[in-house]
């Protein structure tokens, strides 16, 4: 059973905020179970009571998961003072406090990120004792050759660390060479440095699974 106060479960699921939730509960909008509540402190069991507003279910969700293809030029961040974040391009309806990113893509880089408020779920995902593998696709200056794809599998040598084995896969040679990168860490820039260690640069970066 999780007893929750009626206006934070409504302000919790993006239907107003904690003082509006209040005032919709006074005049008569919200039922439980089918009964009109008038007090904000009202308790409901989140796992078996039916909340109504104006009639409607509402569906009560304790945790939100988000999968976003982010665009190059928005940082990966909750909020930002300066530049637009990925939480500010999340539609009004999805919008919710405690909005996070689950890890982070370089500004410029595009793709899969995962934004949630389950705290518990993005450090499984995250932590390097979990080996969640992450996929990514880069466009490169320069094709790879045979001598790329060994020094991933044995892991590169960075100036500050040893990457853990990664596989290279060519998709496409040619002018603008397209390659396929899988690893298990996450570290700064790290899919760029790797290729910079091996004399080639990143032109695009897109990550397309996790």
């Amino acid at each position: 059973m999780s007893m929750e106060r009626l206006d934070k479960i409504l302000a919790s699921q993006n239907t107003a905020s904690r003082k509006g939730a209040g005032a919709m509960i006074r005049r008569g909008a919200v039922a439980v179970n089918g009964n009109v509540v008038r007090k904000a402190d009202f308790k409901v069991d989140t796992q078996s009571d039916e909340v109504t507003i104006n009639g409607e279910i509402l569906v009560i969700r304790k945790f939100l998961y988000l999968m976003m293809n982010k665009p190059a030029g928005v940082l990966s961040a909750a909020r930002d003072t300066r530049v637009r974040t990925v939480v500010d391009l999340l539609p009004p309806e999805l919008k919710r406090r405690g909005l996070f990113p689950a890890g982070r893509l370089d500004k410029d880089t595009e793709g899969l990120l995962i934004i949630t408020d389950d705290g518990g779920f993005a450090h499984r995902m995250l932590a390097p004792k979990s080996h969640v593998f992450k996929v990514y696709e880069a466009v490169l200056a320069r094709p790879v050759d045979a001598g790329d794809i060994a020094a991933f599998e044995s892991g590169v040598e960075l100036s500050d660390m040893t990457c853990l084995p990664a596989q290279l896969q060519v998709l496409e040679d040619g002018g603008r060479p397209l390659v396929r990168v899988r690893i298990r860490e996450g570290k700064f820039h790290q899919v760029k440095r790797m290729f910079l260690a091996r004399g080639n640069e990143v032109q695009q970066l897109k990550r397309v699974q996790i």
